[in-house]
């Protein structure tokens, strides 16, 4: 008598994945904006991009994941906020050339599709969607039985954005005698995290506790979702246009000075300066446990997400506009002349607070 072979004794669960697609429904739905046509279940997202609302519209893209940050929520069996890490590291990317997101696409890799563990990701992607203003017009789940363990699984997205030729933000707008300014970041948002395993291993961290100058159990402070800026910054540039907020930078791996450094024109340089923040107490934390403090400022974002430079008599303006709009925000430095070409494009100076 011959074997039979089933595809869900094989790794894949078909009934699984259709469960997981009822239960992120509601979800997925709340993100629609009016662009969108159809709804989730087709073979393609559809968005009705309004060619007559923009005179030379050009359209951004970004792809990017989340890291081994994934590795803390399967620990700590908590998926509902990694998610909202994935689609701040798209929506973030896309303005930092001034692109409003438009829609967003998931991409779920698992080793066994667990339907409520799927839709709490997922769920997870469709408020960080809905914070940045995005769609999310469909996306895929894949099961990988025989590639994954059970509990393991990987995350990206892709979102596409749309800015006006004549409004795109960047080094060339950029002048000597800007203001940067730091927008606060959330915590360790969604960067360094092989390095921050590694030492709360190696230490004997417990992530159930709460290490001297937290507030909270490690666990939570370590799994704390990325700040999404888009929005804010949006409302930045529609309230000071590009002639006063010339650049983003959203600051990801490579830390503070390295990603500032891709919107400093040749011949300029921004200096800023550590006096003007505190260090989160996370960061302190890693320091404390082995980590130098040259490699804690490439790694980590040490307390800011997002830059802007502006122009020097609109720094107040944006301060008070991303403060009040719930966004920690600082005049952290300035755009100088860079006097030697073989120094960094930013630097960081001074000491903590």
């Amino acid at each position: 008598m011959s074997t039979e072979f089933t595809y869900a004794a094989s790794g894949v669960d078909i009934d699984a994945g259709e469960r997981a697609v009822t239960l992120m429904r509601a979800a997925v739905e709340r993100t629609n904006r009016p662009e969108v046509v159809g709804g989730l279940g087709g073979f393609a997202g559809l968005f009705a991009l309004d060619t007559a609302k923009y005179r030379r519209p050009l359209l951004a893209s970004s792809t990017d994941g989340v890291g081994t940050k994934i590795a803390l929520a399967r620990q700590l069996d908590r998926h509902d906020t990694v998610g909202i890490d994935l689609v701040a590291m798209v929506v973030d990317d896309l303005v930092a050339c001034g692109a409003e997101p438009l829609f967003l696409q998931d991409y779920v890799a698992c080793g066994k599709v667990v339907p409520e563990r799927v839709a709490a990701i997922v769920t997870g992607i469709a408020t960080g969607c809905t914070r940045a203003g995005a769609a999310l017009v469909g996306g895929e789940t894949a099961e990988h039985g025989d590639l994954m363990d059970a509990d393991e699984y990987d995350l990206a997205a892709t979102a596409v954005g749309v800015v006006e030729a004549d409004a795109v933000l960047g080094p060339e707008r950029v002048r000597q005698g800007d203001a940067v300014i730091a927008m606060a970041s959330s915590g360790f948002h969604s960067n360094g995290y092989s390095l921050v395993r590694r030492v709360v291993s190696a230490a004997g961290l417990d992530l159930h506790a709460t290490p001297a100058g937290l507030v909270r159990p490690l666990g939570e402070e370590l799994l704390e979702p990325t700040r999404i800026y888009a929005r804010d910054c949006l409302a930045l540039v529609d309230a000071l246009g590009v002639d006063r907020v010339h650049a983003f930078a959203h600051i990801t791996g490579g830390g503070l000075a390295g990603n500032t450094a891709r919107v400093v024109p040749d011949g300029l340089e921004a200096v800023l300066d550590r006096t003007t923040w505190s260090l989160p107490a996370a960061v302190r934390l890693m320091e404390e446990h082995g980590v130098p403090r040259e490699e804690s400022e490439r790694a980590f974002n040490c307390g800011v997400g997002m830059v802007a430079a502006v122009a020097p008599d609109a720094a107040d303006d944006a301060v008070a506009q991303l403060t009040a709009a719930g966004v920690p925000t600082w005049v952290a430095g300035s755009i100088g002349r860079r006097e030697d070409a073989d120094t960094p494009a930013a630097r960081l100076v001074g000491s903590y607070r």
